[in-house]
């Protein structure tokens, strides 16, 4: 119940911030606006979303895990009902703003509070459980949305979040475990304000670059610059201070430091991957936006089943081959995907995606787990936020790196292909392949936490 409990909040809230990316033509239409100024309705999400994660580590602990958690689900299902009423493009973006601070305050306590609620033997299953949600929202959520605006219209997209939004209370309120406050814990306020806008100003560069052009533009060059400048600044003040915002001192935990490089690379591969397919089923094969759901259905189904599966290994056996072997199918996975042509069936396609589907689950969540599990139980809440901030900053680079580089190599293959299908299939094939080679760099860091776990692993056994 403690699971289905975090899990309805974090799957509405992701599923939620997926189901908006096909819509934000038909705003454009109904606002009236640019795509520029209608792409806020996205980006703002992941600026408030990453400013507001750092912080939760600390209230977490000063206020108690379970009332913090209540209060973001409660800010999101409220931002979901006010942004069904927006009246013009910036009260939208206003209220969408609020929906990411509730989900930038529930996703890191969602796997504190699985932490505080089970024995280390248990951890494994109960985050893959709930991981299913952070790996099959992204998935569904363009399908869904599609469907919503067909038969309804774009207010759905909100409203559809208060039914799950209150039942998620109701089991949180019933089910989570009662966390106590720690009153005598500080408030780092200048790692506070560095970290929250230097992080800030890093995602609102990156969220404004979709185009080579904006790489080399005065104010995105100047946001990135101002934002490397306050984290370089975050990490000096963390140093010294006696209780840090983000305890940087978890990074001396080996396997804590080899499964957030994990984490980072495979949220580059997931989310780089969520913007190559799209075009590949729509731009190239000149599919709808419902196919294009059910090219991730395959992939969605099996990396919620082998979360699973990947979790009762690690708690029955420890690390030892599972995240290994999930990044070697991942890697597997991902290759066939930068040789297709235009006469490349569907069926091929499915395949493949359902075997990236089978890595990511045996690869991503368990190797976040093994890494929460060699920190010391009183830092879960600051380890759980620092992962969170990684995971958002790497899937916005993801992004943005795909993004851009499918724009400018598209451009330049138009030059001599014979359409410009097949420029965009060579540069799909190509995005593809970088996916697969930054995976095979991973793996090596697999290995090495597979073997700090089962040192880890092995002292545990002897301690219990």
């Amino acid at each position: 119940m403690v699971v289905v409990a975090v899990l309805l909040g974090s799957f509405t809230m992701i599923l939620n911030n997926s189901m908006l990316n096909p819509a934000i033509p038909q705003l454009m239409v109904v606002f009236g606006s640019d795509a520029v100024a209608t792409g806020w309705v996205i980006t703002i999400f992941m600026v408030t979303m990453g400013m507001t994660v750092p912080v939760t580590g600390y209230l977490g602990d000063r206020f108690g895990k379970k009332k913090l958690y209540l209060l973001g689900l409660s800010i999101f299902t409220l931002g979901s009902l006010l942004g069904s009423f927006s009246w013009d493009l910036s009260s939208l973006i206003a209220f969408r703003g609020l929906q990411g601070i509730g989900g930038g305050i529930m996703m890191p306590l969602s796997m504190a509070l699985i932490f505080e609620a089970f024995p280390r033997k248990e951890r494994g299953l109960a985050t893959g459980v709930w991981g299913i949600s952070a790996m099959m929202a992204p998935t569904i959520g363009p399908t869904f949305g599609g469907f919503l605006l067909e038969t309804l219209n774009w207010t759905y997209l909100f409203l559809v979040n208060v039914p799950f939004g209150l039942i998620g209370l109701w089991f949180a309120f019933r089910y989570l475990p009662r966390t106590s406050a720690d009153h005598n814990v500080t408030f780092d306020r200048y790692g506070f304000i560095t970290i929250t806008f230097g992080v800030g100003s890093i995602l609102y560069a990156l969220g404004r670059m979709s185009e080579l052009a904006h790489l080399t533009e005065p104010m995105n060059l100047t946001l990135i610059f101002v934002g490397l400048i306050l984290l370089y600044t975050f990490v000096q003040i963390e140093r010294k201070e006696e209780q840090p915002l983000l305890d940087l001192a978890l990074f001396r935990v080996s396997p804590y430091t080899f499964s957030m490089v994990i984490a980072s690379m495979t949220s580059v591969g997931l989310f780089a991957g969520l913007f190559l397919i799209p075009l590949l089923i729509q731009q190239v094969y000149g599919l709808g936006p419902i196919m294009t759901g059910l090219i991730f259905l395959p992939s969605a189904l099996l990396t919620g089943v082998f979360m699973s599966i990947g979790g009762r290994i690690l708690d029955r056996k420890g690390a030892t081959g599972v995240i290994s072997t999930g990044l070697i199918v991942l890697t597997v996975g991902t290759i066939p995907l930068g040789f297709l042509n235009i006469d490349t069936s569907l069926a091929f396609i499915f395949a493949w995606m359902a075997i990236r589907g089978i890595g990511m689950g045996l690869s991503s969540m368990p190797s976040t787990t093994t890494g929460m599990n060699a920190i010391p139980s009183h830092l879960i809440s600051r380890g759980s936020a620092m992962n969170n901030v990684i995971r958002q900053m790497s899937s916005a680079l993801g992004i943005v790196f795909v993004s851009i580089y499918y724009e400018v190599r598209r451009g330049q293959l138009a030059i001599t292909a014979n359409s410009l299908e097949e420029a965009s299939l060579q540069a799909i094939n190509e995005g593809f392949l970088a996916i697969a080679i930054l995976t095979v760099l991973t793996i090596p860091a697999a290995f090495l936490l597979e073997r700090a776990s089962r040192q880890e692993y092995k002292r545990y056994k002897s301690e219990h």
